[in-house]
């Protein structure tokens, strides 16, 4: 296995430090800012690409077969698209992607006939037991997709109203960044995923289901027609979803830490509380909606989540935000190209910035 390629958004120093470590000769970095500080951290041999741009030629490389793609928001979507039309197999941690844009995504995928093997772990652990089971869709009955619930898990709804962002920050299982800090919080991420899995494994949306699981031990579940259930569980590692995804169809020691189910103390599951936190059924509104009410459920989020950080809305106000978007701005329903797809992105986010006062 050999890295041939590596992007980063800003930092700058990690990047370069990573290039050296496994000898890479093509980096990117987002922050066209950054480019000149990038360069004196590496080897003369090193190529620098810059912004957009460069995120698009280190995902067309001839050296590469797999594109990896873990850039949070849009900006994922070009890169995908252009490593889809050179043939290269993708493995997906970007759900925005396939939000935005999945069925434009799976179309082009198969029709290249590459494979989308999925990174995030609640959609590598459906796509493990779907694929041990090798059962058909019509076998399926419903997905479910857990959740930690957040760190308001068992906060008053009333409550939720004075939540600070640091407060929101502190997620009480996995160390994400900010913006998927928050929409754990808020569950937007989970309703992010929601749209995800239908794309991913070609079920409705009234298939998809939530359940609340505080342990993060069981990363997802799939329910088959005759009652039986599939779960796959390991330690909350991303490791393990991202080495099965960049191993497949193999399995290898990792040498990452197993489970050892004698030293759990219990593994609980409960519903959403879909009145304080109205995430889930927006997402599953935008997904049965279609074409691109997905993609303005997104950016309406992501606007809102901006805002919050900035001290300019309320956690609340982040639902409340995508709700009135997603009344105001009329989604095209009618297989949406990719410029529709940007253009009601653009919508979204330009009512959304209106309803904020931001």
């Amino acid at each position: 296995m050999r890295v041939v390629a590596l992007a980063a958004h800003s930092r700058v120093e990690e990047l370069a430090a990573q290039a050296r470590e496994f000898g890479v000769k093509h980096v990117a970095i987002y922050d066209e800012h950054q480019v000149t500080k990038l360069r004196s951290l590496l080897p003369s041999d090193c190529r620098v690409h810059a912004g957009a741009q460069g995120l698009c030629e280190l995902a067309t490389l001839a050296e590469a077969d797999m594109v990896l793609v873990a850039i949070s928001g849009t900006a994922g979507l070009q890169p995908t698209l252009r490593a889809i039309e050179s043939g290269k197999d993708l493995a997906i941690a970007s759900k925005e992607v396939l939000v935005m844009a999945g069925e434009l995504v799976m179309q082009r995928a198969e029709a290249a006939g590459i494979q989308v093997l999925p990174v995030d772990s609640e959609h590598n652990a459906i796509f493990q037991c779907l694929h041990s089971n090798a059962t058909s869709k019509e076998n399926v009955k419903r997905l479910i997709l857990t959740a930690s619930g957040g760190p308001f898990r068992c906060t008053p709804m009333e409550q939720l109203e004075s939540v600070t962002l640091s407060q929101a920050l502190q997620h009480p299982t996995w160390r994400m960044g900010r913006k998927i800090t928050i929409d754990s919080a808020t569950l937007f991420n989970k309703g992010l995923e929601m749209i995800e899995a239908r794309w991913l494994f070609g079920v409705p949306i009234d298939r998809v289901d939530v359940l609340v699981h505080p342990q993060s031990i069981v990363h997802s579940l799939v329910e088959f027609v005759d009652g039986s259930l599939l779960a796959q569980l390991s330690c909350s590692d991303m490791c393990f979803p991202i080495q099965y995804a960049i191993t497949y169809p193999e399995r290898v020691d990792g040498n990452l830490r197993p489970l050892r189910l004698e030293e759990l103390s219990s593994l609980s599951f409960e519903l959403p509380r879909c009145d304080a936190f109205p995430a889930l059924d927006l997402a599953r509104h935008a997904a049965a909606t279609g074409g691109t009410m997905p993609a303005i459920y997104n950016a309406a989020n992501e606007e809102a989540v901006r805002a919050f950080i900035a001290g300019k809305l309320s956690f609340p106000g982040i639902w409340r935000t995508v709700e009135r978007v997603m009344e105001r701005v009329s989604p095209h329903t009618d297989n949406p190209n990719l410029s529709t797809i940007l253009d009601d992105d653009a919508a979204a986010r330009e009512y959304a910035r209106v309803v904020i006062n931001y």
